[in-house]
């Protein structure tokens, strides 16, 4: 039935342990064998999957487009928008009077969908642009300057600015930026890394580039940067990979050159994340989760940036997650944004004191994305808001009445389905209490076709929001459900870690209590559940799948990484060591081998349908991880349903046109509903 793969009998030692790798060939994307092998897994997918049954009503449910979070920039403002059809959003800039113009339409760039705009950063007064695209799923954003005012080009392409902020100077003469090291300067398997942060002069070469830092520093730093409004003030951050810590560096360029900032210490070596905003009252405010794993947010003296002084404390349970300030008032406030157990709210507090004064009224029990004020200040303030049933919208809220209003709505009317969803609260293996939210019909009658899904890694939290393919699937009668586990950062920094290094084994535990509480509840059963999860996800669902076969019915494993033993080779897999350890050293060997789902796999043993999804262009996370697990799932299973990949070329691990998006999201839920049975 399976295309054949060859086995080959290759075996490390790595610190005294046997290590086979029976499919080390694949990772030869340009083999012959492994393109052939390829071919016949994309002819036996088409063959299995079957009509595309959720199509029609995903695409639907995206008629509502979306829309972004302005920025101000004096009476211009900046804003992205989907219309409904649109293959990717638009960058539009809205002059004082109301006109509105396209900035950056990535389908007037290239009508074949494959260019995606990655970042943009408008100067301090809305006279220029930057902004990063990239081509093909591959992030390698290159970096252009526009005119805002004619729409031209003045400057660019920049290559190698994949993942670079911009700091413009007042007056848009010249700005900061990361940028890596030329190819021809770095080893080839290291040119993914090797950052540095440059000093640009708009006009000029960039071979007049000037680096103010990072030289001598590990090759898989990542560096922030940012210049307060007035110009004065310069912030560096660096932080070493994904490591929940930062280094942090202020200068004032009053005081010292441009292109050499006199660039003090104010955090080195401590293992906490901060930020800071220089403030237009002259205030240095930190947002730090330093002795305080949930943040707390505190005022200093920029002249003596190391010496804090509590403003908002830290709450006992809500995670603090942004603010803005509002100083248009003859009383100014801070508002400050939180996620309790995943739920985002928004407190109000004297901006003198910190004492709370209220809060800020939101739509519903959803997500708020950024909060943001008019750079030189004012009353107002824009976020965005989504929850399950709620296409992205944006609220402003006064100050001066307390009111939230609704600003901007996604542009495209539909009509979404009624469900309900829950928050559940349920056990894990060792008695710490994780939260689940639990999408399903009104009507629901007793046990349903059910998907779950997770992340757990990185502090990245899971969060209500809109979903077409959720919606779909719950219309058509099924449950869905999305766990909070230990890894991610619903619950704060130390929840964060409880589910990192050594302790990546509570994750699985976390998801596989989730999928037994969803069976002891009579929301579904073993054979009706299903598993879901992306990247680290993909990890999450390729170890449960192997350590609880039984448990579960049908896996989507989508980009992930499921060989531990060698993912620092690939793609950015170096700066992920800091989130799972490194095989190199013998104890965390021990951690990864643990629970590597390639090496887990055993034969005869009755695995669940698995369906492999993975982006031939991911320079994250790169396809061989899915292509290995493929090939052993398809030897060693006695399972009845398939194992299938479904490998799809010029897309990446993360931004891809609509169509793209519709036809994924189908072929998996098709896929769910053969192996779970949903109508």
């Amino acid at each position: 039935m399976y295309p054949t793969a060859r086995r080959e009998d290759l075996v490390d030692d790595l610190h005294g342990t046997p290590v086979p790798d029976p499919y080390r060939w694949l990772e030869d994307s340009d083999g012959p064998e492994t393109k052939g092998w390829l071919l016949a897994q994309e002819r036996l997918f088409k063959e299995q999957a079957g009509p595309q049954r959720f199509k029609t009503r995903i695409t639907e449910l995206l008629q509502s487009g979306a829309v972004g979070v302005p920025a101000w920039r004096g009476e211009r403002r900046f804003f992205s928008r989907r219309l409904p059809g649109q293959e990717h959003a638009v960058y539009y800039v809205a002059e004082a009077d109301g006109t509105e113009r396209a900035l950056v339409d990535p389908m007037a760039l290239d009508p074949s969908g494959l260019t995606t705009l990655d970042a943009v950063q408008p100067d301090k007064e809305g006279r220029l642009l930057a902004y990063q695209i990239s081509v093909g799923g591959d992030e390698e954003s290159v970096l252009y300057i526009m005119d805002v005012a004619t729409g031209t080009r003045i400057e660019g392409p920049i290559d190698r600015c994949r993942y670079s902020p911009i700091a413009w100077l007042p007056g848009g003469e010249a700005f900061y930026y990361v940028r890596r090291l030329p190819s021809t300067e770095v080893p080839e398997n290291e040119r993914q890394f090797h950052r540095r942060v440059y000093l640009h002069w708009v006009g000029t070469s960039t071979e007049e580039d000037v680096v103010i830092f990072g030289d001598g520093r590990k090759m898989t730093n990542y560096y922030g940067v940012s210049v307060s409004r007035d110009g004065r003030w310069l912030q560096v951050s660096a932080h070493e990979g994904t490591a929940p810590r930062n280094d942090l560096w202020v200068a004032d360029l009053h005081a010292s050159r441009l292109d050499r900032p006199g660039l003090k210490v104010v955090q080195e070596g401590v293992d906490a994340q901060t930020g800071l905003t220089f403030g237009r009252d002259g205030r240095l405010y930190v947002h730090t989760d330093r002795d305080a794993p949930r943040a707390r947010i505190c005022v200093a003296d920029p002249a003596e940036p190391t010496v804090w002084h509590d403003l908002v404390a830290e709450d006992p349970e809500a995670v603090l997650s942004g603010y803005a300030i509002l100083d248009g008032l003859d009383e100014p406030v801070m508002l400050v944004g939180w996620t309790r157990h995943a739920i985002s709210e928004i407190s109000v507090h004297d901006l003198a004191t910190g004492a709370r004064k209220g809060g800020v009224p939101t739509p519903g029990l959803g997500s708020i994305g950024g909060i943001a004020e008019r750079p030189e200040g004012g009353h107002e303030a824009w976020f965005g808001y989504t929850d399950n049933t709620t296409p992205p919208t944006i609220q402003r809220y006064d100050a001066r009445t307390g009111e939230t209003t609704l600003w901007a709505a996604s542009p495209g009317a539909v009509e979404v389905p009624a469900v309900k969803t829950s928050q559940a609260v349920y056990r894990s293996k060792d008695g710490t209490d994780v939260r689940m939210l639990i999408i399903e019909p009104v009507d629901r009658d007793g046990p349903r076709p059910t998907i779950l899904n997770g992340y757990g890694g990185f502090g990245i939290s899971m969060t209500p929001g809109y979903s077409a393919s959720i919606l779909a699937w719950v219309e058509a009668g099924g449950v869905y459900a999305i766990a909070n586990l230990r890894g991610g950062g619903e619950e704060g920094e130390e929840w964060h870690r409880a589910g990192m290094l050594a302790h990546k084994q509570n994750v699985f535990d976390d998801f596989h209590a989730a999928a037994e509480h969803l069976v002891a509840a009579g929301i579904t059963t073993s054979a009706q559940l299903g598993v879901s999860g992306g990247s680290n996800g993909g990890l999450l669902v390729g170890a449960v799948l192997t350590q609880r076969p039984e448990l579960y019915s049908a896996v989507v494993c989508s980009a992930p990484l499921l060989d531990m033993v060698r993912y620092e080779k690939f793609g950015l897999g170096a700066t992920w060591n800091v989130e799972y350890g490194s095989a190199a050293v013998p104890e965390e060997f021990a951690w990864l081998w643990a629970y590597s789902p390639y090496h887990r796999v055993r034969e005869g043993v009755a695995y669940p349908a698995t369906l492999f999804t993975v982006f031939q262009s991911d320079s994250r996370v790169h396809p061989l991880h899915a292509w290995k697990m493929c090939a052993a799932l398809q030897h060693a299973s006695s399972g009845r349903g398939p194992i299938l990949l479904r490998n799809e070329a010029e897309v990446g691990h993360g931004a891809r046109s609509l169509s793209r998006t519709i036809e994924l999201s189908a072929d998996t839920l098709t896929f769910m509903a053969g192996q779970l049975g949903l109508d």
